[in-house]
C-alpha cells in the first residue's frame, strides 16, 4: 500500500516514559534561558562561552546546545544564571564581548523602553484617553505598557550582569 494513503501511526500509552519528558523539558528550559542570556549579553552565537553547569541537567547537552566551552584552569565566573531552584549556569565573560559597547548598546535600549513606558502610562494615566478611547485601544496600550516594563526588567538584569563581568 502506498505511504501516501497509509494511516498515520498511532502513539502507544503504555511506551511513555514520563521522567524521560520531565528530563526533555527541564534541558529544554536550560537551553532556552542560557541561550537568552547570551542573546541579552551580545555574545556572539558562534562564540563558544566558557561556562560551568550545575544541577541534575547533563551538562555536555547544555554544553553542545548552547555552544558553551569547557571551564579551564582560568575559568572566573562573572556572571550567573539561576534557572531552577537546583539548576545554574555561570558564565566567564571576560573576552566574549566589550562590555562599555555593550553597556552603550543597553543604555540605549534602556531609554527606548523608558520612553514607551512613560508616553503609555501617560495615555492611561489621562482619563480624557481612558473615557473616550474604544475598550480595545486602552488594552493596546496596558500591553504596550507591561511590554515596556518587562523590557526594563530585562534590560536592568543585563546591565547588573555587565557590572559583574567589568570587575
Amino acid at each position: 500500500e502506498s505511504l501516501v494513503i497509509a494511516d498515520w501511526p498511532l502513539a502507544e500509552p503504555a511506551r511513555a516514559d514520563a521522567a524521560a519528558e520531565q528530563a526533555v523539558r527541564e534541558l529544554q528550559q536550560v537551553v532556552t534561558e542560557v541561550r537568552r542570556f547570551r542573546s541579552d549579553q551580545g555574545v556572539k552565537p558562534s562564540y563558544r562561552l566558557p561556562a560551568e553547569v550545575t544541577g541534575p541537567v547533563p551538562a555536555a547537552d547544555v554544553r553542545a546546545l548552547c555552544r558553551l566551552a569547557e571551564p579551564g584552569p582560568d575559568f572566573a565566573v562573572t556572571a550567573t544564571v539561576q534557572v531552577t531552584a537546583d539548576v545554574s549556569v555561570a558564565f566567564d565573560l571576560s573576552g566574549a564581548i566589550d562590555v562599555a559597547a555593550e553597556r552603550a548598546r543597553l543604555s540605549k535600549d534602556r531609554a527606548a523602553a523608558e520612553k514607551e513606558r512613560t508616553v503609555n502610562a501617560g495615555k492611561l494615566g489621562n482619563t480624557a484617553f481612558t473615557d473616550k478611547a474604544p475598550d480595545a485601544v486602552v488594552a493596546k496600550v496596558r500591553e504596550r505598557l507591561a511590554a515596556a516594563e518587562g523590557d526594563l526588567a530585562r534590560i536592568d538584569a543585563a546591565l547588573a550582569a555587565l557590572d559583574g563581568a567589568s570587575t
